[in-house]
């Protein structure tokens, strides 16, 4: 009989360049959540390195080969979960690009799913400028994956603002959507609840949102505040400011239930608009 429900955790880091102290890490707090009974865990985005985006074109490996996730796919094996590794710089399309890419690992350490952030930071805010395009090239597909009884949808920090892609997720089957991020402080404490919350009620999804916490990488601070939501938008943990993991229990005949007595999904039209 497959279970309904999923024990999940979502870590909270403050990285920065130091790619080996960023994965010893990430290894910690994963080995922490699934001492703590998480069968899933999943780390913010760039968990192995938040440094400048022109030094993260030096990291860029493609996902099979890729030395930031080989220490998780072996910590995936040892411990029997799956690890949401938020994100990684995969080789891009010339030699100044690299892709921001997420990738789900099974329990056996093997990739399940790869999804290349589509929607990149180029913003002004204040007096300080970002231009994620700079030096990382866009994606053009979603991607939905299985993780046990469960399809997940992947995404990456700023895609959390566009709703079509959590759409077409969710047309696809997704039961969890996951949001590794970086979110900026200046932007975090007024968007990043209510968006996290959106994203769950119109899609009765499950959402799982494991974040960058305080000064990390040059010049930036991010908002942290990791959360994990139901479908019905209540927030079942939000992490404390400082690094560590936040832990729910996802139920699958829950889910069923609120989607019963809220048929939101069924009422679509073909083109989404009435």
């Amino acid at each position: 009989m497959v279970r309904s429900t999923l024990r999940v955790a979502a870590v909270q880091m403050c990285s920065g360049d130091d790619v080996t102290r960023n994965l010893d890490d990430a290894q910690k707090w994963v080995r922490a959540a699934a001492a703590a009974g998480a069968e899933l865990v999943a780390l913010p985005e760039n968990f192995a390195f938040l440094g400048s985006d022109r030094d993260k074109v030096g990291y860029g490996q493609g996902v099979e080969e890729s030395a930031l996730l080989a220490p998780l796919r072996a910590l995936a094996r040892a411990l029997g979960i799956g690890i949401l590794a938020g994100s990684i710089p995969e080789t891009g399309p010339d030699a100044a690009h690299v892709y921001n890419t997420s990738v789900l690992l099974g329990k056996a350490g093997e990739t399940l799913g790869a999804y290349r952030k589509i929607h990149l930071f180029d913003i002004e805010l204040g007096n300080v400028s970002l231009r994620e395009s700079a030096h990382v090239s866009p994606g053009a597909s979603p991607c939905v994956a299985d993780f046990e009884a469960w399809r997940v949808g992947l995404s990456v920090c700023y895609d959390l603002r566009f709703p079509e892609l959590y759409r077409r997720e969710s047309n696809d089957g997704a039961r969890i959507l996951t949001v590794p991020a970086a979110f900026t402080l200046h932007t975090g404490k007024d968007h990043w609840a209510t968006l996290l919350r959106a994203r769950a009620i119109e899609n009765l999804c499950y959402v799982i949102a494991p974040g960058q916490f305080g000064p990390c990488g040059p010049g930036k601070v991010s908002w942290g505040k990791s959360m994990i939501v139901d479908p019905w938008g209540t927030v079942l943990a939000t992490a404390p400011e400082r690094v560590g993991f936040v832990m729910a229990e996802l139920d699958l005949a829950e889910q069923d239930r609120v989607r019963r007595e809220l048929p939101a999904l069924s009422h679509r039209t073909q083109e989404g608009v009435l």
